[in-house]
Parts: structure tokens; sequence; C-alpha cells
């Protein structure tokens, strides 16, 4: 539950590609019906609800409209129909929604993110028609956004949308939720590159993404890694000093209403005419929009091959089949709807006999209480696309089973198998595989039956629609938080004050420094970081201090800092903690450690220094490192993310650990890091103050090790275990100085 101190007062504001009905116009009198869909049907039933209206004392619905503005006029003029949201339509030209929607949307993104990549058009008009909607909304939402308002965008229509509406406010709460599967990075790097990048700058311009299932989420994290270069932690996603969250949230339904159909008169009368129709026989039940990816004709020759395997059924059981019209000016709509029913046809002619059909075929909208009926009605649910983001006729079947009984036949491919693993799961492309599941869903015992359905019902109990968009919501406001949070952290005046006062009064101290981007900056080459005679000076006037203790504590190799700090009085731990050298002391070594790796690894770094000029390998004792500073920008990142993913397949279940630092990758033994080098250091003596800095993703280890013993601050912005951030480089050696005077 959201917490009413935080979203008391507020706005809730949908934007959705079309709004939640259509309005037709017969003999001048407008009428409006409600449109199908799980997204339409979930937030109208959470809409409803008295707990919507406690949350937020206005709710909004943005979308384009399918209607003219004179009927829409006409209609609110006269209507006084009270809608569960207020409604702010978009009219658009014609011609340039035809190209957005049923161009890039349904010509291009639908059929790359369900798989079918040979089905994909590639047209750069589409994609600049996709571009000028999205602004379009963007200039709807900019005349209507109010501060403190909650903006939930949803579906692949809009990816855009976020940043365009970020750009213009950059403080505004905004989720999105994707309700069609995200691909791998394989799929998804087919588009266009500018597309690409575009769709992802997009999405980032949200607070926190959504999708169905944890395949989706990482699908996602992956391919901003790939196509932008931002990392992850814990699923959060640091971009341009801005935390944005993805994670998963399983759509659920509206489970009551479900299952109190079966109390509805008209649900009653339906349910017991099909029994009538169809008495002694058992009844295959399946509903589905006309689309490529529902896997029809794969189910179809299921259906086929289980008559052909086991004739004992026929004349004992009946296929209904029920397709939903969709899309119907796409082409490939079209041929798919002659496909099936020349395969109907076909199976109808060979196994019909003058008393039974073994399909019964409906191609047209189903009203709710027939759908209901139908549910009911059936012995077994048939449920198998291709891809489906969650499907939720598969959950409405379990909940209109009232009685418990029933079996759900399911395809594994499908987003909500995740959740109903008492289903029987199906490749659905493997007719052989489908044939034996309706076998043994129509022999399945009635005590198995209710045992799943049980578990079943009661998963979706759980997770309903209310819950899906309570939990959205929370971590949106969540997530938001956590990024005010983030922005306060920097070093301010007051701050740097706060920590001179404290190192002054401690008697006892310890300052933990990483080396290049904290106490120099990058260089070239490696070896060009030198330290000047501002650092030198400052850290031998720290370590002569008495109460002070310093560390230099980084990933350069021991000959290198040996090299250049013999003559300080400073602990030196090098490669991350595989070398250490207290003051004055002699160097130790990790000698125990494993190097029987590095043939394996070395290879794929040398592949890829050859691939990318000015690239180059450097290994240490205890680490390999890929360097690319001085590759041409484009080509580093976009060779530094096929390295990465060379090698965490490589390293895979293995001891080794894979860091993607600045400009440079490094595979180490796992479990040497500066969090347990410094750890170890300071069991050695309490101190009264410690301090550690670091700049990369190294430090975080020692952050996160140290956090409840130092003030730990990062070098630049960004997501960080750090305490603190500071501005850059320059301004560590000022804080150092000032600690020093």
């Amino acid at each position: 539950m959201i917490p009413m101190t935080q979203l008391q007062q507020r706005r809730l504001i949908l934007v959705s590609n079309r709004l939640p009905f259509q309005l037709l116009e017969k003999n001048g009198k407008v009428s409006l019906k409600e449109s199908d869909g799980g997204l339409v049907s979930a937030l109208k039933s959470f809409s409803e609800r008295e707990e919507a209206s406690n949350l937020f004392n206005e709710k909004w619905w943005v979308g384009s409209a399918d209607f003219p503005q004179a009927r829409w006029d006409k209609f609110t003029a006269k209507s006084k129909v009270k809608h569960a949201f207020e409604i702010s339509p978009i009219f658009i030209d014609t011609k340039v929604y035809n190209k957005y929607y049923n161009g890039f949307c349904n010509a291009t993104l639908w059929p790359l993110f369900h798989y079918f990549p040979s089905f994909v058009e590639y047209d750069e008009n589409t994609f600049k028609a996709y571009e000028e909607v999205n602004r379009t909304f963007a200039d709807k939402l900019a005349e209507m956004l109010r501060p403190g308002d909650i903006l939930w965008i949803h579906d692949y229509q809009l990816f855009l949308l976020p940043q365009m509406v970020r750009e213009r406010f950059p403080d505004a709460t905004i989720g999105f939720f994707l309700h069609i599967p995200f691909p791998t990075f394989e799929i998804f790097r087919l588009l266009h590159r500018p597309w690409k990048e575009k769709i992802i700058r997009g999405l980032l311009g949200a607070d926190l993404i959504g999708f169905h299932t944890n395949e989706y989420v990482q699908h996602f994290l992956k391919t901003v890694r790939m196509v932008l270069g931002f990392d992850h932690e814990f699923r959060v996603v640091n971009a341009d000093n801005r935390l944005i969250k993805a994670d998963l949230f399983p759509l659920g339904i509206d489970v009551q209403r479900f299952s109190t159909a079966s109390n509805l008169p008209e649900v009653i009368e339906q349910k017991e005419q099909i029994s009538k129709n169809f008495e002694g026989k058992k009844i295959i039940f399946s509903v589905d929009r006309l689309d490529y990816t529902k896997g029809v004709t794969h189910r179809l020759a299921g259906f086929e091959r289980f008559l052909e395997l086991h004739p004992e059924w026929r004349e004992k059981v009946v296929f209904v089949m029920v397709v939903v019209p969709s899309r119907q000016i796409i082409s490939k709509y079209n041929e798919r709807r002659k496909l099936i029913e020349e395969q109907v046809g076909r199976i109808n002619g060979k196994y019909s006999t003058l008393q039974w059909q073994p399909v019964l075929y409906r191609y047209s909208h189903l009203s709710f209480a027939e759908l209901c009926a139908l549910y009911q009605a059936s012995d077994t649910g048939l449920i198998t696309p291709l891809r489906d983001g969650m499907n939720l006729v598969a959950k409405e079947y379990v909940a209109s089973r009232a009685d418990q009984s029933g079996v759900l036949i399911l395809s594994e491919l499908a987003g909500a198998a995740s959740e109903m693993g008492e289903a029987i799961l199906v490749n659905p492309v493997d007719k052989e595989e489908v044939a034996q599941a309706i076998l043994t869903s129509l022999n399945m015992s009635p005590a198995d039956q209710k045992a799943n359905m049980v578990q079943l019902q009661k998963r979706l109990l759980d997770y309903d629609v209310t819950h899906w968009v309570n939990d959205f919501l929370r971590q949106l406001d969540d997530t938001k938080q956590q990024q005010i949070a983030q922005q306060t952290r920097f070093v301010t005046r007051a701050v740097e004050e706060h920590l001179v006062h404290d190192f002054r009064e401690a008697s006892s101290r310890h300052l933990f420094l990483d080396y290049d981007g904290t106490l120099v900056p990058f260089s070239k080459f490696p070896r060009g970081a030198v330290p000047n005679k501002d650092v030198i000076k400052v850290l031998e006037s720290l370590s002569n201090q008495e109460k002070n203790e310093v560390t230099l504590i980084s990933g350069r190799d021991s000959e290198t800092l040996e090299n250049w700090f013999k003559d300080l009085p400073v602990n030196i731990v090098a490669e991350h903690g595989a070398s250490m050298r207290s003051r004055n002391g002699e160097w130790r070594q990790e000698a125990s450690l494993d190097q029987s790796w590095k043939p394996m690894i070395r290879p794929t770094m040398d592949l890829f220094a050859q691939r990318s000029p000015g690239s180059f390998v450097e290994e240490k004792r205890h680490t390999l490192a890929w360097h690319y500073r001085n590759v041409d920008a484009e080509l580093g990142f976009t060779r530094s993310r096929e390295m990465l993913d060379n090698l965490f397949h490589l390293v895979r279940n293995g001891q080794l650990q894979v860091i993607d630092g600045n400009k440079v990758i490094e595979v180490r033994i796992a479990g040497v890091d500066k969090g347990t080098a410094a750890k170890r250091i300071l069991e050695e003596k309490p101190y009264d103050f410690v301090m550690a800095i670091g700049d990369d993703k190294t430090d975080e280890d020692m952050f996160k090790a140290l956090a409840e013993r130092a003030v730990t601050v990062k070098v630049g912005g960004g997501n960080t275990s750090a305490q603190y951030n500071i501005a850059s480089q320059q301004q560590v050696i000022q804080l150092l100085n000032k600690l020093m005077k």
C-alpha cells in the first residue's frame, strides 16, 4: 500500500497510445464503446475502486483519439456519463498516425520485439512519424503537467516520450511500463543505430521502467549497457547522474470480476446453452486477437496431431476457437486470417462426421458474458502464443474457474508462464508436445485439477491488478526519493567544513586515497600519469603528521607505485589489494593467488586490441587490463561492450571478476579488492577518523566495506555506495589541502 501522506492530493496522469474507448456515431447519435485490451481492463478496474480515489484527487487519461474532434465536442456537450478518468484526447493527422502506428509501431517494433525479425520493415519515414507523434504527446503533456503529478506512460508506441518530457520537466515523476516482451540484445540490435539509441535514451527518461518478467528486465539492462554503456547494479542504472530503476511487475487482473461472473444470469444462461450444445463432449477453448504472434496455426496443428494420434477421442472432444479481429489494415494480419480459415476447413473436412465437427471457429468479438461462459464451460484452456508479454487470457481462464476444475495448457514463451507453473507448459511450435498436453489435460483427475487451480488462483489473488498498480506506484515514489537523496550528497561548503572539523578534532586519522582519477587526472597512457609536485607535497604533508596514516590504494602494479612513492611514509596497496606495502616496509604479495587463468583470458583481450587501434593490454602480477582510452570514442565504446559480453560468458561460474572501469576493462581474481584490503589494514589499529576517496567502480568495494567505519567520497556524479560525491579530481586536492592546514 502506498502511504497516504506521500500520494494524497496528487494527480495521476496515464498516457497510452489510444484512449480507453471509442466514440461511435449513428443516425446523429454518439455512443461510447469501451476498448478491449489488458491495459484498459486493468487500469479501469483499479480506478473504479475506492482506494484509487483516496490516493489521487484527480486521475487523467491522455491518448490519441480514433474519432474526429467534432464528434468529441458533440459527445462532451451532451453526455452526462461520469468516467473513471478525466479524458484528454490528442487529435493526430490521419496520414501521420498511419505511418506511426501501422508503420513503425506495428511493422517494425511489434514483430522485432516478438522475435519475428523477418517480418520487420525498416523505413526512415515511419520512424520520423514515430518521433513526430511522440513529440505531439510531449506537447500535450507540457500544457497540463503540474508539480507533484505522477506521469505513467504505457507501451512501445511511446518509447521516446519519457525523455521528451524529462527535457522540459527535469524534476518530473515519470513511470513507464512495457506490455510486450523486451527482446534479447541480439534481436534489438537489428534496429538502425540512431533508432536504438533514441529508444533507449527515451526509456531512460523515466524514473522507473516496468516489465512483466525478470527475463525482460535482464534483456533491457544488457541492452542499455551495450547501446549506451550505462552499467547497472541491483537493477538500477545510473545515466547522466540520475538513477533509473528497472524492475518486474507481472500485470494482474481483476480476479473478483471473473470469479463472480458465474453468478450473473446472462453468463449462467449462455453456459447452460454451451453445455447443452456439446453434451457428452469435452470442450477445449482458446481466444486470441488475430496476430501472427499468437501461434493459432501451430495450435491447430497440435490439435490435428492429437486427433491423428488418438482416434478414440474423435467425436468426444470439440475445439472452440475464437479469433478476435485486429489490425485488419496490415496485410500480414489478413494473410494470417486466410491461413487460419484454410487450416480449420482442412481439419474439419478431414475429421468431421454428420454428428460432429472437431473445430468450431468464430472470427468476431466476444461480449464479457460470452467470454466468461466459455471459460467456465470448457474443460481445457489452450493458450499457446509464440511470444507474449504476459497473456491475461490465461489468468482470466483460471480466475473464472469458480469450481476449481479445468486445466490450463500454456505456452512456455508467454510472460505468464513464469507465474503459472501449475499449468501444463508447452513449446507452442512442437505439435507433438501440444498433442500430448491435450491428452494429459483431458485425462487429468478432478483432484489434480483442483490442486493445480487452488495454487494458480491463490497466486492471482496475491498479485491482482490493484497490487500491480500499488506496487508500481510505490516503487516509483521510492525511486524518486532515492534520486533526491543522491542529489543532496555532494560535498558542499557546509559538508566540507564539517569534515575538516571532525578531522582536526580526531586524535588518530586514516586516509585511503585512490590514485588515477582521484589524485591525478587520467592520462592518455597509464605510464604518463606521473604524480606532480602538488600531489607529492600534499601526500608528504599529510603523512608526516603524527596523527595521520595515509594509504594509497590503487589498481596499478606495485613496481610503478614503488617507483613513484618509495620516499613517502605511506602505505601502498597495488592491484586492488593483491600486493601491499606498509609505510617504509617491504612488499607483501598474495603468493597463493592462482595465475593459471591468464592464458585463457589473454587471447580475447589481444584479439580486441588488434581490432581497436590505440588500445592495448596491460598485464600486471594479478590482473589483466585492456585499455581503450586512445581508441576512437564510438569504436572504443562498441568494442568494450562486445568484450564485456565475451568476458562475462568466459568467466561465468569461475573465480574471476570482470571490472568495467573508466576506459579500461580488467579481469582479476574474485575476492581480491580494495574493500578487503582496506578492512584488513583497519583491523591492525583503531582510528577516530577514517576517510576513503575514489572515483571508479573498483572503489565501490572500498566504499561498501567501510560504510560503517569511514567517511566515503566518490569523485564525480553517479550512483554510488559512497556517502558523498565530490565534483572533480581538482577538488579532491583542494579538500586534502584544507585538511592538511
